[in-house]
């Protein structure tokens, strides 16, 4: 008998724990295989926890990794090249939000931008006051940075917003008192969408004079931002939620504000964040902005429109369904439900097992059986704020996979209803 040649998959499989075949996850990569024999492409809705990077930024990446390699701070050709590059990109950012291109650094994430606005603005400015206000709804990088600040003897105030998300700018002008220092608002909710009214809070900072930062980390190549006309004092921005590559992001900080480093070493960035710079991600991230820039009206009509479509067709078609967010005051690619009797972790499985993948909420804290802190603080109840979906859709998002959801999340939600332990007696 001819000996047969296993295949690279079988001799991985075979290598694997025997309880790695059972489970939730195994009994989804199975149905996944299904659905693809079957021609069912899978449909990616999570463009909001993050975005494939765009073959044409790829393409204008090529080489790039292996070519322009250098060390920016080195004085030889091969550093000056890539010192050359980092330039390039941080003029493109300056122009994409209106600012100078010294008013730009690069730093890893947008995490590490929330943690050096927070905690770089609290410390070189300790000697004015120790007041920081936030909204309630921040993404958790900022609300862990507060938190962590208030552990080192800063006072922390958290503002209300109404049954949609939204910050009252007349709230930030009364409690900002002689020893605030900073307001962070975040531009746009990453789990609800809301779009906060960013000019005119960031006036009545500018009035105070009191420093005014914002996450524009959803926003940023989605919505005009013009960080002069919108008061702006220090503003963050992510590659990986613009289709460029993960590993690059940055902050705005307005000439002449005073901000400590958290991080000391080599003086890479102005001295505010001294690491070796990850060039290749930053150029990628300053193609897919040029890209962002380049077609920002065009696809947020087109995404406001599968995304209307989405929302209509979900609150027709499922009866106790509910809007998250502002109905109009919203990313043009965020949907964001909670429905009666559903148990979101259950519910995102079923969809996955469909080969349709959403979230509960933000992709940083998913795993955790807490429910979401924006949904509390918008006014559900626990038990509601568990049966949350988020939708968000991108660049490759059609109508045909608007289609797709509408008539396969309906027979999900009835199948879970029947099973739900919520569900009225």
């Amino acid at each position: 008998m001819a000996k047969i040649k296993k295949s690279a998959f079988a001799k991985a499989t075979a290598r694997r724990s025997p309880l790695s075949l059972y489970g939730a996850a195994a009994r989804r990569r199975k149905n996944n295989i299904k659905a693809r024999k079957e021609k069912m492409s899978r449909i990616y809705m999570d463009y909001g926890a993050a975005t494939p990077v765009d073959s044409r930024v790829l393409k204008k990446l090529g080489r790039f990794p292996s070519e322009v390699f250098g060390n920016t701070m080195s004085l030889h050709s091969f550093g000056q090249e890539a010192k050359a590059a980092l330039e390039e990109s941080r003029d493109i950012l300056a122009d994409l939000m209106g600012a100078k291109p010294q008013e730009i650094i690069f730093t890893g994430s947008a995490t590490e931008s929330n943690n050096l606005a927070l905690k770089g603005i609290a410390f070189a400015n300790k000697e004015k006051g120790n007041h920081i206000i936030i909204s309630p709804i921040e993404h958790p990088c900022v609300g862990e940075s507060a938190k962590w600040l208030e552990s080192q003897g800063f006072e922390i105030t958290k503002l209300k917003v109404d049954q949609y998300g939204l910050i009252d700018p007349k709230e930030v002008e009364r409690l900002i008192k002689k020893e605030t220092i900073l307001v962070s608002v975040m531009h746009a909710n990453n789990e609800i969408g809301t779009i906060e009214p960013i000019e005119e809070i960031g006036k009545i900072c500018r009035e105070k004079g009191v420093y005014f930062h914002t996450d524009a980390a959803q926003s940023l190549g989605k919505i005009p931002i013009d960080v002069e006309k919108m008061n702006i004092d220090l503003l963050t921005g992510s590659s990986q939620k613009m289709y460029g590559p993960k590993g690059a992001a940055c902050l705005f900080i307005r000439e002449g504000t005073k901000i400590n480093p958290i991080l000391h070493g080599g003086g890479q960035e102005f001295g505010l964040r001294p690491s070796t710079v990850n060039i290749s991600a930053i150029y990628g991230f300053a193609q897919a902005s040029l890209l962002c820039k380049k077609e920002i009206v065009k696809e947020s009509k087109r995404l406001t429109q599968l995304r209307d479509k989405l929302i209509k067709g979900v609150m027709a078609k499922i009866e106790g369904s509910y809007l998250n967010g502002h109905p109009i005051k919203r990313l043009s690619n965020n949907a964001n439900f909670w429905f009666e009797f559903i148990e979101g972790e259950s519910l995102l499985i079923q969809l996955d097992m469909a080969g349709i993948a959403g979230s509960t909420g933000s992709a940083c804290s998913s795993a955790k059986l807490q429910p979401s802190h924006v949904l509390l603080a918008i006014g559900l109840r626990p038990q509601e704020a568990h049966g949350s979906l988020r939708l968000t859709l991108g660049r490759w998002t059609t109508s045909k996979e608007i289609d797709r959801v509408l008539k396969v999340l309906p027979g999900i939600i009835s199948q879970l209803r029947e099973i739900s332990p919520f569900k009225k007696n």
